[in-house]
């Protein structure tokens, strides 16, 4: 058990980091941000079935929780016959998280460490599987997996197995004008006053905001699949063309973002989906409003293109830029438009 020394030497350590890092593990400290992931079924029972109904891959196997959090993740291991659990996480909610263990009798095979996954050791030289849920909005933002790949070249066995091990980014084009005049056009007049500056921070602004199927006009595409045993910290800043085919008469004013993630290890493999088509979860989606608003007729195509990095001055932050360009017999209807976004 840990005592109140430990609690404020691991709030010390936190006080020592940059502020956007500071910022990020203390948000993890509020009891209310784990509720809201404990209660987001789609996320929790997905983790759950992967893990617990998939003993023979659990069975004896030395398993690393990467941002343990609660430890839900890490009973479901060892309820499901792991040899030992190792969770890290950097945030003090890991303090309340060990109580939690010994309040379900896993202390014995269930071993928490506050600390960050690069700077700590672990009580095993290997181990056979790493579970995480490192996600984040729009997949990336404020998102845990450059830990996680951390994790695996340092710890994870040569035939090991990761726990999700896919992800893939989703978009399309959705009718939107309602919403976009009440968050967007709002600015023109404030009370009589002209407030268009702000206009421009809102448009460079992702809202995550939960979007119905019924808005989307174009069918969806999928950007970016990433597979956690070959990706790179590299590959989390890309640049990719794609096009949205419209499947009706309509007006777009913005793009919506998703994200899938599999869990191919299992037998009987494991996907669940953040998009608008599917249940609610805690990610919502994120939506991109173009400044233009595109007249497109069933079948015809957008050219676009999607670049996104991780800021140079916060890693966890997003710089996203989106092209785009519709080309079409009448001339009237032809658009082409460059948007940047920041997710901070």
């Amino acid at each position: 058990m840990s005592g109140p020394e430990d609690v404020a030497a691991a709030e010390l350590a936190l006080k020592g980091m940059a502020h956007s890092e500071q910022h990020y593990f203390n948000s993890y400290n509020h009891h209310g941000i784990h509720e809201e992931m404990l209660k987001d079924e789609v996320r929790t029972k997905s983790y759950m079935n992967a893990i617990v109904q998939n003993k023979h891959l659990f069975k004896d196997k030395v398993v690393l929780d990467v941002g343990c959090g609660t430890a839900i993740l890490s009973m479901f291991a060892a309820k499901a016959g792991a040899k030992h659990v190792i969770g890290v996480d950097m945030s003090t909610i890991i303090f309340k998280a060990r109580e939690i263990v010994e309040k379900n009798g896993l202390s014995d095979k269930i071993t928490l460490i506050q600390g960050k996954m690069e700077e700590i050791e672990l009580p095993f030289p290997k181990v056979d599987i790493i579970i995480s849920e490192w996600m984040g909005y729009f997949l990336l933002y404020e998102s845990m997996l450059d830990t996680v790949l951390y994790a695996r070249d340092r710890y994870l066995n040569k035939d090991g197995l990761i726990f999700p091990d896919k992800a893939t980014i989703f978009m399309c084009g959705i009718e939107d004008g309602d919403y976009k005049d009440e968050k967007i056009g709002f600015w023109d007049n404030v009370y009589g006053f002209d407030y268009t500056p702000l206009k421009h921070t809102a448009l460079s602004e992702p809202l995550v905001d939960t979007v119905e199927v019924k808005a989307a006009v174009t069918d969806p595409t999928s950007i970016l699949t990433l597979d956690l045993y070959k990706c790179t910290v590299e590959d989390l800043a890309f640049n990719i063309p794609f096009k949205l085919t419209a499947r009706r008469d309509d007006f777009v004013h913005a793009l919506v973002a998703w994200f899938d993630i599999d869990f191919t290890a299992c037998h009987v493999p494991i996907r669940f989906s953040t998009g608008p088509h599917t249940k609610y979860t805690h990610w919502k989606q994120t939506v991109f409003y173009f400044r233009d608003v595109l007249t497109l007729q069933q079948g015809e195509e957008v050219q676009c293109n999607l670049e996104v990095r991780p800021n140079d001055k916060n890693r966890r932050d997003l710089d996203i830029k989106i092209q785009y360009q519709l080309d079409t017999p009448d001339s009237v209807r032809n658009a082409k438009g460059e948007c940047e976004y920041k997710m901070c």
